[in-house]
């Protein structure tokens, strides 16, 4: 396993894989630079890498769509792949699957160092101007220039027993401020409130262009309490080198290509969004009063790279790094019951709000319509399954990483009196569909598809057989594949 152990370095692979494409031209942070990435995704084009930004800081460059879908139709999930250092064939359930198990490696605490690439330039105080960074005016529509969209927020609890890094969205506000979004129910929100009682300013660094693996383990939903830099250097069989800030006692990726540290204010609160989100929708007038994100220090590597995820209508960032992520960290959940679970995965194209859970086809079970509700609610209840609004159950013979697969066995599978709906349940608030006054209470209602079919109770001689390729004999099956040029094709 070959791990990259910094941005750079997963910049110059990406390059070597033909997954990148230098921008010389110069574009407008003022929705161009979100424009040409977005159409990247969209035709699976590689990633631009742009490095002439308008009235910007020269030298400062920016990647777009560092983790959007592989310009090889063969290995959709290579981006992903490389990041994790995992063969790139892998499809994307072989990667959840694999990247489950990350919550139950022994850690292995970072090493501090006392210097790194990220310390080759120093600013304080007002000579930092935010506003000359290539930080892009994304969609049309949005309430601010976002200067974090795949950066790593730390925060440490007051008594230093915890530390969490996270990907959290933050707008720039002015040359020194940050609008910044804290959502109480998530781990940065709880290390927040611990400030907050104390009545203490909490210390912050954003880290933007970061160890490709450390933006992974920082979507992943981990039980509360676990540091991701300790169970990354059991990943990497190593420990993460780290630097301490310069104006607090956070320790940052010594590699980071942009450290941005100061304070969050517990008075101050600035107006934050709208901001196009993972749904794919900008809700335009939808905003908010966050807290001030006060910058003291920003320090940098020479000819920095800033990651841009163009949030959206899938396939992007959101749903290739917390998708996965969210569905690793169900996998990791469900493993831990003894229910006859085999994968997990989230469609890209979902959007992240379906989940497909997969069931051995050879089960014990005889009531399938109670083994969904009990495989959902174990969903539902599960850290990563809070996000989660539509779980779909289907038998393993279905690839949940296929959506000819998936749409073909949930319209001829799933009996819509099998849908089972839990009502006045919790809801992550950024689920596309909800109301206002859903969104507001975070309550509303969980649905359960059971798409499992009764096949493996009927006699043998009953059961239907697939009517496609994989219906046939496997020894008939790998005939037809060996002489496939002998019949002409």
């Amino acid at each position: 396993m070959e791990v990259l152990k910094s941005f750079r370095a997963y910049v110059e692979k990406m390059r070597e894989e033909g997954e990148l494409t230098e921008v010389r031209q110069e574009v407008d942070w003022r929705y161009e630079m979100g424009a040409v990435t977005r159409r990247a995704y969209d035709l699976h084009a590689p990633a631009p890498l742009f490095s002439n930004v308008r009235d910007c800081i020269p030298g400062f460059r920016v990647l777009g769509a560092p983790m959007g879908i592989s310009t090889d139709p063969r290995h959709p999930f290579k981006r992903v792949a490389l990041s994790l250092g995992l063969p790139v064939e892998m499809s994307g359930p072989e990667i959840v699957k694999a990247w489950s198990g990350l919550a139950d490696m022994d850690p292995i605490p970072p090493r501090t160092v006392d210097s790194g690439p990220c310390k080759e330039n120093r600013l304080f105080g007002t000579d930092i101007d935010l506003t000359r960074l290539p930080v892009p005016l994304i969609h049309e529509g949005d309430g601010g220039r976002y200067i974090n969209t795949y950066g790593i927020m730390i925060a440490q609890t007051p008594d230093g027993s915890w530390t969490n890094w996270s990907i959290t969205r933050a707008m720039l506000d002015g040359p020194q401020s940050i609008a910044g979004v804290i959502i109480p129910t998530q781990d940065l929100g709880n290390i927040y409130r611990q400030w907050q009682e104390l009545g203490q300013e909490m210390p912050f660094a954003l880290c933007l262009g970061v160890d490709p693996a450390i933006s992974m383990a920082a979507g992943y939903p981990l039980p509360t309490g676990l540091n991701e830099s300790e169970l990354l250097g059991a990943w990497y069989r190593e420990p993460v080198q780290v630097v301490k800030c310069e104006t607090s006692d956070l320790l940052v990726p010594a590699s980071t290509e942009i450290v941005i540290e100061g304070m969050v204010s517990l008075q101050t609160e600035l107006q934050e969004g709208p901001m196009g989100e993972y749904g794919g929708y900008v809700w335009t007038g939808r905003h908010k009063q966050v807290p001030c994100f006060h910058v003291t220090a920003m320090t940098y590597r020479d000819n920095p790279i800033m990651p841009l995820c163009v949030a959206g209508v899938p396939v992007e960032e959101n749903h290739t790094n917390w998708g996965m992520n969210i569905a690793a960290s169900i996998q990791y959940s469900l493993r831990k019951t003894d229910l006859p679970v085999k994968e997990c995965f989230i469609p890209m194209e979902s959007a992240a709000h379906w989940l497909v859970v997969t069931v051995d086809r050879n089960r014990s079970e005889t009531d399938d319509n109670a083994l969904a509700l009990e495989i959902g609610r174990a969903v539902f209840a599960s850290r990563g399954g809070s996000y989660i609004p539509k779980v779909i159950i289907m038998d393993d013979d279905i690839d949940p990483g296929n959506l000819s697969q998936l749409i073909w066995a949930f319209a001829t599978r799933h009996h819509p009196d099998r849908r089972i709906a839990l009502v006045d349940q919790y809801m992550f608030p950024l689920v596309a569909y909800l109301s206002q006054e859903e969104k507001n209470a975070s309550v509303s209602t969980r649905v359960i598809y059971n798409c499992l079919t009764p096949f493996h109770n009927w006699p043998k001689e009953v059961r239907p057989v697939e009517a496609s390729f994989r219906g046939y004999s496997k020894a008939l099956q790998q005939h037809v594949i060996e002489n496939w040029e002998n019949y002409g094709f």
